[in-house]
């Protein structure tokens, strides 16, 4: 039976662990596919024929479904690591009762209206079980998780320059999608909020464009750290850095809350982690960039002190907390299983907190599953940076942890799942949790026979 092994000149603990025969590179590339489509094409773009289904980042989820249904039916490997299982259990408990829901709401009798989109909250959410599977089954080596997260902070790089442009142009810059034959997209405009632009890069909402990149920002500190995860790389050691500064100056000139709530918890999670000599650097760096960007944009600081000083009297807050009143009666109709995974439209109450919104169409089964994803994933982010003894697979592990933490605590002011963007990196960021626990597990194994041979 063949074996794990070290690769030649690799860190002690390094290994490149034997992939299925549908894992490693290809994984990656259908990976690399979908965060393309989810950053780069705007999330309210769609193929005009299949409507709210066509949405190009979604279909290709599903086609990652498929591949990884029928890679397993064709794979001879049987068995599944425990290390592994327990994120796909919180998942597969989720769709489960997601699925009972809808079906207990379409049997209890639904408008019209209400059919067709929950129809597409279960085909998203399929898609995002492709994501979830292929990077859980398919990411097995230090290499090629290392490969997607590099991939997941250029994208975010990028995202964070285009919010950047579109903020100094005030302009969206992506008309040329409209033109484009067979895809329909709504006109996308920047909004304002006290005078300054509030820009959404190629999402939907400003909101969801501060959650994708605050998620991915953990990731971001932790290859500039690692210098791109090549620790005894000498040249361009500073590259990473630019698109930490970029998501940085796109949180501050946000004019958000979450956005600066989000890049605030990113930033002091990841700040014991940094080593002693980079902390001081990091802290002068970001008061520099953040006084840069006060002296440059003229009423951002008034605009965004009073959006915490303002709260009370601010129109979305209260909002958001006049609905936490409301709750216990939209949950009462059916508190076990919910009203209907994706049954409960604007038009009824707009809560913008994605606990209260899976509270409501779930029920107490739902939210239950709904936490253990989170808990599961920071578990076994966590639990890599324990078991390995790699440094690089422990600042990811960490790094891992720390964004599913952040978007926790962003799902809290915002309804993530609701918006294709933020919802895929969520699952994506997941999926790459359950990835390093794996190898942190395996990398752990493998020390016990190397310590038997000293």
């Amino acid at each position: 039976m063949k074996r794990d092994h070290p690769i030649p000149g690799s860190p002690p603990g390094r290994l490149e662990h034997e992939p299925q025969e549908w894992a490693g590179g290809r994984a990656v590339t259908m990976l690399t596919v979908y965060l393309v489509l989810l950053i780069a094409i705007p999330s309210s773009a769609a193929i005009s024929a299949l409507g709210s289904l066509g949405r190009p980042a979604m279909l290709w989820g599903i086609v990652m479904l498929v591949w990884w249904i029928v890679a397993k039916l064709q794979s001879r490997v049987a068995a599944v690591r425990a290390s592994r299982g327990i994120i796909r259990f919180a998942f597969a408990a989720f769709v489960v009762i997601a699925l009972i829901s809808f079906a207990v709401a379409i049997f209890r009798g639904q408008p019209a209206d209400q059919v067709s989109p929950a129809f597409t909250a279960l085909v998203r959410l399929m898609s995002w079980a492709g994501v979830l599977l292929i990077a859980i089954d398919g990411i097995r080596t230090s290499s090629d998780l290392e490969r997607i997260v590099r991939r997941i902070g250029i994208a975010a790089g990028v995202l964070a320059a285009l919010g950047i442009a579109q903020f100094i142009t005030t302009s969206s810059l992506l008309d040329f999608f409209t033109s484009i034959p067979g895809i329909t997209m709504p006109y996308v405009d920047v909004a304002e909020r006290g005078g300054v632009a509030r820009v959404p890069g190629t999402a939907i909402h400003p909101l969801e464009y501060a959650t994708t990149l605050n998620a991915a920002l953990p990731l971001v500190i932790a290859a500039a750290v690692s210098h791109g995860f090549h620790w005894r790389l000498t040249i361009g050691r500073l590259g990473w850095w630019i698109p930490v500064a970029l998501i940085s100056l796109s949180a501050l000139i946000a004019v958000s809350r979450s956005a600066i709530i989000g890049f605030g918890v990113a930033a002091l999670t990841m700040l014991p982690e940094l080593p002693r000599r980079y902390r001081a650097i990091v802290i002068i760096g970001g008061v520099v960039l953040a006084a840069a960007a006060v002296i440059a944009i003229p009423g951002l600081l008034a605009t965004t002190l009073n959006l915490f000083a303002g709260a009370s009297n601010d129109p979305s807050t209260q909002s958001r907390t006049g609905g936490l009143v409301r709750v216990p009666g939209f949950i009462a109709a059916s508190p076990v299983v919910g009203v209907g995974f994706g049954t409960f439209l604007p038009r009824y109450y707009i809560f913008d907190n994605q606990w209260v919104l899976i509270a409501i169409e779930l029920g107490v089964l739902g939210i239950i599953a709904f936490a253990a994803i989170f808990l599961t994933a920071i578990w076994s982010g966590f639990g890599a940076r324990m078991r390995s003894t790699d440094p690089g697979t422990r600042l990811l592990g960490y790094a891992l942890a720390a964004s599913v933490i952040n978007i926790a605590v962003l799902f809290a002011f915002f309804d993530g799942l609701s918006f294709p963007q933020s919802g895929g990196m969520f699952f994506l960021i997941v999926g790459l949790c359950g990835a390093i626990r794996s190898i942190g597990t395996t990398d752990a194994a493998s020390r016990i026979p190397q310590q038997r041979l000293t």
